[in-house]
């Protein structure tokens, strides 16, 4: 793509003259910016919106303010205030990343892209955004919101998630990428397509960059970015065993290591498990689905208490857990609602 140094300068004038006045100022990782909170902030953000973000992010950073307080956490205290969050392995990345970081002689983020980028669940973009954002270091960034501008704006053919589409996006991103306040470029640029040009229902009349933007000149604002073709998602059904002893505690089990919710505590699947105890009043709930990125699944919720129990049931990957005294371990959001929905009752 042909760029013109006026372009890439009016652009980035435009968005940072806007941000300076509309823009948001206020998000709880924008105050006392340091590497860690940025860090934490845009892996949270990634595939979830800000108004989800806000409350796991505050909550998060109490208990886990800086680095040596997360590499020294269990894995189960960092999944209990990811617990809802999904795509659980951001969590996991983010705890295997802090003890990493915290065996270095200084414990500090690294603050050059090739060290980032080699850190588990860091890419490029995320890179971008600790490197501009917290060290004032010019490094483009291209998360979802930005490829959507981008693509509306030069009118950009393809789905930008293919290699070839992303490539060129990166181009653009790096020429449009200011020298001086690239720490509020980035902020900036992020915010426009988060807050204005939307995926659906732009508010073109309040975009600082409307007049120059293809999409809007050829009316077809609604034609980018293009979509990725839909695979039609299959469905699965599962069990899931709500087990109350005589305290009223709730069995749960350790989920492998891989899969659905890896290293999670979840209601048991395998049926087998009914064969521990002595059992009365079995209650099936109404089924309720939840769906991922590639499936909807079913769950049928089975409800039974224990009269007695054998002595053979293995401890090190069950627990009981008590619903009015929650511990901090982590939970999936489907055996979250459905914990929060026998409370309840």
């Amino acid at each position: 793509m042909n760029f013109k140094n006026q372009l890439s300068k009016k652009f980035s004038t435009d968005v940072l003259s806007w941000f300076d006045e509309h823009g948001r100022h206020d998000l709880p990782w924008q105050k006392s910016i340091t590497a860690y909170r940025v860090w934490i902030s845009e892996i949270m953000l990634q595939q979830t919106q800000v108004k989800t973000v806000i409350p796991y992010y505050k909550s998060f950073i109490k208990k886990f303010p800086n680095i040596e307080i997360l590499a020294a956490a269990k894995e189960d205290e960092v999944l209990h205030y990811w617990s809802g969050l999904g795509y659980y392995a951001r969590a996991r990345n983010l705890h295997k990343c802090a003890k990493l970081i915290n065996q270095k002689k200084n414990k500090s983020f690294p603050s050059n892209i090739e060290e980032l980028i080699e850190l588990p669940g860091i890419g490029r973009s995320t890179a971008g955004a600790i490197l501009s954002i917290a060290y004032k270091k010019r490094a483009p960034i291209l998360d979802g919101n930005v490829k959507r501008v981008f693509t509306r704006f030069f009118t950009l053919s393809g789905w930008p998630g293919k290699k070839t589409i992303e490539k060129e996006l990166w181009v653009i991103a790096d020429k449009l990428t200011p020298e001086d306040r690239v720490n509020d470029y980035t902020q900036a640029i992020m915010d426009l397509g988060a807050t204005i040009c939307t995926r659906s229902n732009p508010n073109c009349s309040k975009c600082p960059i409307s007049r120059n933007c293809n999409a809007l000149k050829q009316n077809k604002i609604n034609d980018f970015p293009e979509k990725k073709q839909k695979k039609q998602l299959s469905t699965k059904y599962i069990s899931m065993f709500i087990i109350i002893n005589k305290k009223g505690e709730v069995l749960l089990e350790k989920r492998p290591s891989k899969g659905v919710w890896a290293r999670l505590w979840s209601l048991p699947e395998n049926e087998n498990i009914l064969s521990n105890f002595k059992l009365k009043n079995q209650k099936s709930w109404k089924k309720f689905k939840h769906t991922f990125s590639h499936y909807h699944l079913y769950i049928q919720p089975e409800e039974y208490h224990v009269i007695s129990e054998r002595d053979n049931l293995d401890m090190k990957n069950h627990t009981w857990y008590n619903i009015a005294l929650p511990s901090d371990i982590g939970i999936s959001a489907p055996v979250k609602k459905i914990l929060n929905k026998f409370k309840v009752v």
